[in-house]
């Protein structure tokens, strides 16, 4: 696996992420400032290193398809991938605080999450620019120590997140099947988010420690920011299933409670409280609605003798 084969799937999750994006502008959610200019921050950020990853494969392939030493230097988009992937992190890892500290209130905890993100963010940061200082591709394992206390740390992050986001969302179920399908559909997401972007992690640094010369660990390395924008707007565009089996008031309520929508935090006992109530009261209403309709089919002849 080569420059093309990085390139090409970092461009096809592109192309997957991009869909995610157009689907939440058009879906027009109400949702807080914050979290709009998050979306639009990774909207950039992904265009940029994907096209930044597609001039790279044209620097190596064809403008310099007749001069293979050229592969002995680093272009500029090398050593922005660590930079790019650790913007890209960052703001996954504050965004999924925010929801637990939202969903718990526990200012500890949420201080711990943003205590272990500003590290890792500076470690995936200073690999970038220490990888475009040595520019060499046959130096980069002078940064090793480096790469794997950044990838280390992220994928530390990833794991505390979606283990404690899981066991949180996990404490709301209620017992019943309507209800707990909606909190289990919630927690798929929040484990996505971990699991996906530590797969890729781990590729990275161990094919970056086996293979440290070539451009192997591109293959998990690139597309790593695609991964976290993935699983990050999967958790957004999930509320579109959840409107539907849920009445516009426990809607309204579970938005708030996850930090999605303009208002002041809810008290997290009453989330599932509320999702419950709410999916019950849908699931009456529909049953009162169809023995109405019977009624009345019955009075004019329609119904069953």
């Amino acid at each position: 696996m080569g420059l093309y084969d990085e390139t090409l799937v970092n461009t096809y999750l592109y192309g997957v992420v991009s869909y995610q994006f157009a689907a939440y502008y058009q879906a027009n959610f109400n949702d807080r400032l914050p979290v709009k200019c998050m979306v639009l921050f990774l909207v950039f950020l992904d265009t940029f290193h994907s096209m930044a990853a597609i001039y790279m494969a044209w620097v190596y392939m064809v403008t310099n398809y007749a001069n293979p030493a050229a592969l002995q230097y680093a272009a500029w988009p090398y050593p922005f991938t660590p930079i790019g992937t650790a913007a890209a992190a960052f703001v996954t890892h504050i965004f999924l605080g925010d929801r637990i500290y939202r969903l718990t209130h526990n200012k500890v905890l949420y201080g711990i999450i943003v205590m272990m993100a500003l590290p890792t963010f500076g470690l995936g940061i200073a690999c970038g620019i220490k990888a475009w200082i040595i520019h060499v591709i046959a130096d980069m394992p002078q940064i090793n120590n480096l790469a794997t206390a950044w990838l280390a740390m992220q994928m530390t992050v990833d794991i505390f997140i979606t283990g404690t986001l899981s066991i949180v969302l996990a404490r709301a179920k209620t017992g019943w099947p309507a209800t707990d399908s909606i909190v289990r559909r919630l927690i798929r997401g929040a484990v996505q988010t971990g699991l996906f972007a530590s797969i890729f992690s781990l590729g990275d640094l161990i094919s970056f420690l086996a293979l440290p010369t070539t451009n192997f660990y591109g293959m998990f390395a690139i597309p790593i920011g695609r991964i976290y924008s993935n699983t990050l707007m999967d958790t957004l565009l999930v509320r579109e299933k959840l409107k539907s089996q849920m009445t516009s008031s426990a809607f309204e309520r579970t938005s708030r409670v996850m930090g999605w929508v303009p208002g002041p935090p809810t008290n997290p006992g009453l989330a599932a409280t509320s999702i419950h109530l709410g999916v019950h009261r849908g699931l009456q209403d529909s049953a009162d609605v169809a023995s109405l309709d019977g009624e009345r089919k019955n009075v004019i002849g329609l119904g069953p003798a």
